[in-house]
Protein backbone atom coordinates (compact mmCIF):
# COMPACT_ATOMS: atom_id res chain seq x y z
CA UNK A 1 0.00 0.00 0.00
CA UNK A 2 2.71 2.28 0.62
CA UNK A 3 4.34 1.72 -2.62
CA UNK A 4 0.90 2.62 -4.22
CA UNK A 5 0.26 5.60 -2.26
CA UNK A 6 3.73 6.98 -3.08
CA UNK A 7 3.85 5.87 -6.92
CA UNK A 8 0.27 7.44 -7.02
CA UNK A 9 -1.08 4.01 -8.34
CA UNK A 10 -4.78 3.06 -7.80
CA UNK A 11 -5.28 -0.82 -6.07
CA UNK A 12 -8.00 -3.08 -7.68
CA UNK A 13 -9.66 -5.56 -5.18
CA UNK A 14 -10.93 -8.21 -7.05
CA UNK A 15 -12.98 -10.50 -4.93
CA UNK A 16 -13.63 -14.20 -7.42
CA UNK A 17 -16.69 -16.82 -5.84
CA UNK A 18 -14.48 -19.38 -7.32
CA UNK A 19 -11.76 -17.83 -3.93
CA UNK A 20 -13.77 -16.93 -0.96
CA UNK A 21 -11.72 -17.10 2.16
CA UNK A 22 -12.67 -20.31 4.06
CA UNK A 23 -14.07 -18.96 6.68
CA UNK A 24 -17.21 -17.34 4.48
CA UNK A 25 -17.35 -20.78 2.98
CA UNK A 26 -18.20 -22.26 6.04
CA UNK A 27 -20.60 -19.24 7.21
CA UNK A 28 -22.51 -19.46 4.33
CA UNK A 29 -22.17 -22.65 2.36
CA UNK A 30 -21.40 -21.59 -1.12
CA UNK A 31 -21.26 -18.19 -2.77
CA UNK A 32 -23.71 -15.86 -2.03
CA UNK A 33 -23.99 -12.24 -2.56
CA UNK A 34 -23.69 -11.49 1.04
CA UNK A 35 -20.60 -13.94 0.87
CA UNK A 36 -18.82 -11.63 -1.98
CA UNK A 37 -19.66 -8.85 -0.03
CA UNK A 38 -18.69 -9.09 3.65
CA UNK A 39 -15.27 -10.48 1.72
CA UNK A 40 -14.94 -7.43 -0.07
CA UNK A 41 -16.02 -5.10 2.76
CA UNK A 42 -12.92 -6.55 4.83
CA UNK A 43 -10.65 -5.78 2.37
CA UNK A 44 -12.37 -1.98 1.91
CA UNK A 45 -11.95 -1.87 5.83
CA UNK A 46 -8.23 -2.78 5.50
CA UNK A 47 -7.42 0.17 2.83
CA UNK A 48 -9.47 2.52 5.00
CA UNK A 49 -7.75 2.03 8.53
CA UNK A 50 -4.29 2.88 6.18
CA UNK A 51 -5.82 5.82 5.15
CA UNK A 52 -5.68 4.79 1.42
CA UNK A 53 -8.64 5.26 -1.07
CA UNK A 54 -7.76 5.13 -4.34
CA UNK A 55 -8.81 1.71 -5.02
CA UNK A 56 -11.39 -0.06 -6.58
CA UNK A 57 -13.52 -3.13 -6.00
CA UNK A 58 -14.54 -6.18 -8.15
CA UNK A 59 -17.07 -8.70 -6.90
CA UNK A 60 -16.83 -11.62 -10.02
CA UNK A 61 -18.93 -14.77 -10.63
CA UNK A 62 -19.72 -17.19 -13.13
CA UNK A 63 -23.00 -17.11 -12.25
CA UNK A 64 -24.77 -13.98 -13.86
CA UNK A 65 -27.10 -13.32 -10.84
CA UNK A 66 -24.81 -14.14 -8.34
CA UNK A 67 -22.80 -11.16 -9.85
CA UNK A 68 -25.05 -9.05 -10.14
CA UNK A 69 -26.81 -8.99 -7.35
CA UNK A 70 -23.41 -8.94 -5.51
CA UNK A 71 -22.25 -5.71 -7.32
CA UNK A 72 -25.80 -4.34 -6.49
CA UNK A 73 -25.20 -4.75 -2.75
CA UNK A 74 -21.29 -3.68 -2.98
CA UNK A 75 -22.86 -0.63 -4.75
CA UNK A 76 -25.25 0.86 -1.71
CA UNK A 77 -22.00 0.02 0.47
CA UNK A 78 -19.21 2.11 -0.89
CA UNK A 79 -18.55 5.45 -2.98
CA UNK A 80 -15.54 3.77 -4.89
CA UNK A 81 -15.45 2.74 -8.36
CA UNK A 82 -16.44 -0.80 -9.06
CA UNK A 83 -14.88 -2.82 -11.71
CA UNK A 84 -17.52 -5.26 -13.63
CA UNK A 85 -17.24 -8.31 -15.03
CA UNK A 86 -18.53 -11.89 -14.95
CA UNK A 87 -15.32 -13.91 -14.24
CA UNK A 88 -14.92 -17.36 -16.51
CA UNK A 89 -17.57 -16.41 -18.38
CA UNK A 90 -17.27 -19.28 -21.26
CA UNK A 91 -16.19 -19.52 -24.92
CA UNK A 92 -16.56 -17.24 -27.18
CA UNK A 93 -20.15 -16.95 -27.84
CA UNK A 94 -21.76 -18.21 -24.35
CA UNK A 95 -19.29 -16.41 -22.95
CA UNK A 96 -20.43 -12.79 -25.15
CA UNK A 97 -24.22 -13.47 -23.87
CA UNK A 98 -23.40 -13.57 -20.29
CA UNK A 99 -21.22 -10.81 -20.10
CA UNK A 100 -23.90 -8.67 -21.92
CA UNK A 101 -26.25 -9.38 -19.90
CA UNK A 102 -24.70 -9.41 -16.57
CA UNK A 103 -22.90 -6.00 -17.21
CA UNK A 104 -25.77 -4.57 -19.26
CA UNK A 105 -27.51 -5.06 -16.66
CA UNK A 106 -25.55 -3.25 -13.72
CA UNK A 107 -24.85 -0.56 -16.27
CA UNK A 108 -28.05 0.41 -17.49
CA UNK A 109 -28.73 0.94 -13.64
CA UNK A 110 -25.85 2.92 -13.53
CA UNK A 111 -23.68 0.54 -11.59
CA UNK A 112 -20.11 -0.01 -12.85
CA UNK A 113 -16.97 2.34 -13.93
CA UNK A 114 -14.25 -0.03 -15.54
CA UNK A 115 -15.13 -3.80 -16.86
CA UNK A 116 -13.25 -6.74 -18.20
CA UNK A 117 -15.12 -9.04 -20.60
CA UNK A 118 -13.67 -12.68 -19.55
CA UNK A 119 -14.02 -15.28 -22.51
CA UNK A 120 -12.06 -18.64 -23.48
CA UNK A 121 -10.98 -16.75 -26.75
CA UNK A 122 -8.44 -14.80 -27.98
CA UNK A 123 -8.14 -11.20 -25.76
CA UNK A 124 -8.76 -9.34 -28.81
CA UNK A 125 -12.44 -10.18 -28.68
CA UNK A 126 -12.72 -9.38 -25.34
CA UNK A 127 -11.79 -6.34 -25.97
CA UNK A 128 -14.86 -6.09 -29.30
CA UNK A 129 -17.14 -7.78 -26.90
CA UNK A 130 -16.52 -4.75 -24.32
CA UNK A 131 -16.75 -1.80 -27.02
CA UNK A 132 -20.00 -3.73 -27.78
CA UNK A 133 -21.70 -3.69 -24.74
CA UNK A 134 -20.77 0.28 -24.02
CA UNK A 135 -22.28 0.88 -27.71
CA UNK A 136 -25.51 -0.82 -27.30
CA UNK A 137 -26.17 1.10 -23.94
CA UNK A 138 -25.18 4.07 -25.59
CA UNK A 139 -22.72 4.53 -22.77
CA UNK A 140 -19.71 4.67 -25.34
CA UNK A 141 -19.49 5.25 -29.09
CA UNK A 142 -17.32 3.37 -30.95
CA UNK A 143 -17.01 2.24 -34.40
CA UNK A 144 -20.13 1.13 -36.69
CA UNK A 145 -23.37 -0.05 -35.25
CA UNK A 146 -24.54 -2.37 -38.01
CA UNK A 147 -28.17 -2.95 -38.05
CA UNK A 148 -29.62 -5.86 -40.12
CA UNK A 149 -32.42 -7.71 -40.36
CA UNK A 150 -32.71 -11.72 -40.12
CA UNK A 151 -33.35 -13.82 -43.49
CA UNK A 152 -37.06 -13.82 -44.12
CA UNK A 153 -38.75 -14.63 -48.09
CA UNK A 154 -38.96 -11.16 -48.68
CA UNK A 155 -35.11 -10.41 -49.12
CA UNK A 156 -33.45 -9.28 -52.04
CA UNK A 157 -29.72 -9.84 -51.79
CA UNK A 158 -27.52 -12.05 -49.35
CA UNK A 159 -27.99 -10.13 -45.90
CA UNK A 160 -26.00 -12.31 -43.84
CA UNK A 161 -22.78 -12.43 -46.06
CA UNK A 162 -22.97 -8.39 -46.83
CA UNK A 163 -22.99 -7.96 -43.00
CA UNK A 164 -20.06 -10.19 -42.30
CA UNK A 165 -18.04 -9.20 -45.06
CA UNK A 166 -18.48 -5.66 -44.21
CA UNK A 167 -17.93 -6.42 -40.62
CA UNK A 168 -14.36 -7.64 -41.11
CA UNK A 169 -13.77 -4.87 -43.62
CA UNK A 170 -14.67 -2.06 -41.81
CA UNK A 171 -13.65 -3.36 -38.20
CA UNK A 172 -11.02 -0.81 -37.79
CA UNK A 173 -12.90 2.13 -38.39
CA UNK A 174 -13.66 3.79 -34.80
CA UNK A 175 -15.66 6.97 -36.68
CA UNK A 176 -19.07 6.32 -34.45
CA UNK A 177 -21.69 5.53 -36.71
CA UNK A 178 -25.43 3.58 -37.76
CA UNK A 179 -25.06 1.36 -41.30
CA UNK A 180 -28.47 0.12 -41.85
CA UNK A 181 -28.16 -3.45 -44.14
CA UNK A 182 -32.28 -4.16 -44.62
CA UNK A 183 -32.68 -6.87 -47.45
CA UNK A 184 -36.30 -5.38 -48.55
CA UNK A 185 -38.05 -2.27 -49.43
CA UNK A 186 -40.65 -2.77 -45.95
CA UNK A 187 -38.40 -1.94 -43.37
CA UNK A 188 -35.72 -0.77 -45.57
CA UNK A 189 -36.56 2.95 -46.02
CA UNK A 190 -37.33 3.22 -42.39
CA UNK A 191 -34.50 2.47 -40.89
CA UNK A 192 -31.89 3.92 -43.08
CA UNK A 193 -33.71 7.20 -42.51
CA UNK A 194 -32.41 6.80 -38.99
CA UNK A 195 -28.99 5.48 -39.81
CA UNK A 196 -25.63 7.07 -40.92
CA UNK A 197 -25.90 5.13 -43.97
CA UNK A 198 -28.51 2.15 -45.06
Amino acid sequence: VDCARDKNIPIRIGVNAGSLEKDLQEKYGEPTPQALLESAMRHVDHLDRLNFDQFKVSVKASDVFLAVESYRLLAKQIDQPLHLGITEAGGARSGAVKSAIGLGLLLSEGIGDTLRVSLAADPVEEIKVGFDILKSLRIRSRGINFIACPTCSRQEFDVIGTVNALEQRLEDIITPMDVSIIGCVVNGPGEALVSTLG
